[in-house]
């Protein structure tokens, strides 16, 4: 089977790779029909090193069962998944109290831990397939498709912000970050009932998007300029909730600009730091909470999915761009030079 590959910072490759195969009697062995390329894939795009030999890369998938171990219960062969990119049983301690993300099972990990599969290819096996996929239903060619994958990651990362610095009707809130996950905050925000929605982002086509999703202001200076016209926008107080989705220093910065005395920062953006100022100076002297993780989004899919389902939301708007895995390395070098918003991939 063909499969997605990194070898170093910038250098992707399709290959041939030995074909995925149940393992364990809780796997199932899915074949992907549609898989896309996230922001985060940029991170190891960016620093990879070719220690330890190439990467499987992606984490976001739909497919078709094709095969099921013997202790696999709820899914039969030819049911549509989409699978979350955190691996889980969903039924331990934590992923009872909807933390799959730190579920105890020794085979729960996220895609990137499991050695060589990846969903930016032709067929995945899938641990603990009871616990981590969930059934879709609709055809493989539904034109609902774009907007289910986004539940792999996307969608429940946006909402999952949202969730962590509980927001509420009425409320204010900056988005930083105008990549899918940042839209997706925008667009989970609307939907918790936030009355304002700042979102903070330079790419014109993006911040667009983002008004339709709900977003009420767009503010594209950063750094002190960007944090002085949220404040203006919210009458000099700063906003309630501050959603970052980008990962990096300056963006935290920003959040500690633009949150409001008693409010939240919640952080889905993968932290490309150690050490952030969480001192007097900063969150401690206006009792300010630093929220967020990563987003355990198997606990929100069927929360969110019967919305797109009924076309109340199009999360999968996102997706600006379509190729086939020969044309994955490309959409690499697309996302990576803002070309593409983020690419949706049909093995």
């Amino acid at each position: 089977m063909r499969a997605t590959l990194l070898y170093t910072a910038g250098d992707v490759r399709i290959e041939d790779v030995p074909d995925s195969r149940i393992e364990r009697s809780t796997d199932a062995l899915v074949r992907i029909t549609a898989s896309c390329i996230c922001g985060s894939d940029l991170h190891p795009y960016h620093r990879m090193t070719g220690e330890g030999g190439p990467a499987r890369m992606g984490h976001e998938l739909i497919g078709v069962v094709e095969e099921i171990g013997a202790d696999v219960v709820t899914l039969r062969k030819g049911d549509l998944v989409v699978a979350p990119f955190a691996i889980s049983d969903n039924v331990c301690e934590f992923c009872r109290a909807n933390l799959q993300t730190s579920c105890t099972h020794h085979e729960a990990n996220f895609w990137d831990g499991i050695a060589d599969e990846g969903g930016q290819a032709e067929a995945v096996r899938v641990p603990l397939a009871d616990g981590t996929l969930v059934k879709l239903p609709v055809a493989p060619d539904s034109a609902l498709i774009p907007s289910l994958l986004t539940l792999a990651d996307v969608y429940g990362t946006g909402y999952h912000a949202a969730k962590a610095a509980e927001v509420r009707p009425g409320q204010s809130v900056t988005v930083i970050g105008d990549g899918a996950v940042g839209l997706m905050a925008v667009l989970s925000a609307r939907r918790l009932g936030a009355e304002q929605i700042i979102l903070m982002g330079r790419h014109r086509d993006r911040t667009d998007l983002g008004r339709e999703f709900g977003a009420t202001d767009v503010v594209a200076e950063r750094g002190d300029e960007g944090v002085a016209l949220v404040r203006e926008i919210t009458g000099g107080h700063g906003s309630h909730a501050v959603l970052e989705a980008v990962g990096h220093m300056p963006a935290y910065e920003q959040a500690i600009g633009a949150v409001r005395p008693g409010g939240v920062i919640s952080r889905v953006g993968v932290p490309q730091y150690e050490r952030a100022p969480i001192g007097f100076g900063s969150l401690f002297r206006h009792n300010i909470r630093l929220a967020g993780g990563p987003a355990p989004v198997r606990a929100y899919i069927e929360e969110l999915m019967p919305s797109i389902l009924d076309g109340t939301v199009e999360p999968g708007r996102v997706f600006d761009t379509a190729t086939d895995l020969d044309g994955v390395p490309g959409g690499y070098r697309d996302m990576d030079e803002r070309r593409s918003l983020k690419v949706l991939v049909r093995p």
